[in-house]
């Protein structure tokens, strides 16, 4: 049995493989994002399982939002509008049983402005929730983040409210979209590729990476577990 002591604080996932197990199955591209997006709701059941508080996905890259086609696009954000609606108006809808605070990062401006507004009163409606932490990388990508937080120092150099002097690496956190999220201890990526896609380039740099072939949408709680005994039994050495 994994002891909790030892499981992460914060964990990162990239769910790779909702396309694939849909033509797998003979099924259009929306139906495998629509079984992608039900295994959230199960990765935090099991999480809240092991007693691990943080998790982030990784929902939907720049490089997705530039280079997927419009049709899956949109449905990936009626599949958005309606869970969010549903957060927004359900008292008993699970983050709000299970107390899970809701965050989104990323260039949240680039989605739908109705989506825009779901997100926020999502966030809202979570906001006091301190049990669990549920955070959605959307419209995002790691290096778009740190050039963000650049131009964001430089903005407060160049009228005067920061000195040069004072940048360190506090300063450049408060200036991430991720500003007061833990650093991922371990990511998880299913669907078989052995790459991190830009996803936590900045605060990922002492993450324990596992990479599972498992397509998201037929990823089980063994496999899950298996991967977080794995990271139990691994020296993190923080560059030591």
């Amino acid at each position: 049995m994994v002891i909790n002591i030892k499981v992460p604080t914060s964990l990162g996932i990239i769910p790779d493989g909702n396309r694939r197990f849909a033509k797998r199955l003979l099924e259009n591209p929306g139906k495998g994002h629509e079984w992608g997006m039900k295994k959230i709701e199960k990765i935090m059941e099991w999480c809240r399982e092991l007693n691990i508080k943080n998790v982030t996905f990784y929902t939907l890259s720049l490089e997705n939002l530039d280079r997927r086609p419009k049709e899956e696009l949109d449905f990936l954000f009626a599949l958005a509008r309606n869970e969010l609606t549903d957060v927004i108006n359900n008292p008993n809808h699970w983050v709000h049983e299970t107390r899970t605070r809701m965050s989104f990062f990323g260039q949240l401006h680039r989605l739908p402005e109705d989506l825009q507004e779901r997100v926020e009163r999502a966030r809202e409606k979570t906001k006091n929730y301190k049990d669990y932490n549920l955070n959605l990388a959307i419209a995002y990508g790691g290096r778009q983040e740190i050039l963000d937080a650049v131009r964001r120092i430089a903005s407060e150099i160049s009228e005067g409210r920061l000195s040069p002097n004072d940048i360190n690496e506090l300063v450049f956190r408060h200036n991430l979209y991720t500003d007061g999220t833990p650093d991922p201890d371990l990511i998880i990526r299913t669907g078989g590729e052995k790459r991190t896609s830009n996803f936590l380039t900045f605060q990922s740099t002492y993450s324990e990476l596992i990479f599972l072939d498992t397509l998201w949408p037929e990823l089980e709680k063994e496999e899950f577990f298996n991967a977080v005994r794995e990271f139990m039994e691994r020296e993190r050495r923080f560059g030591r």
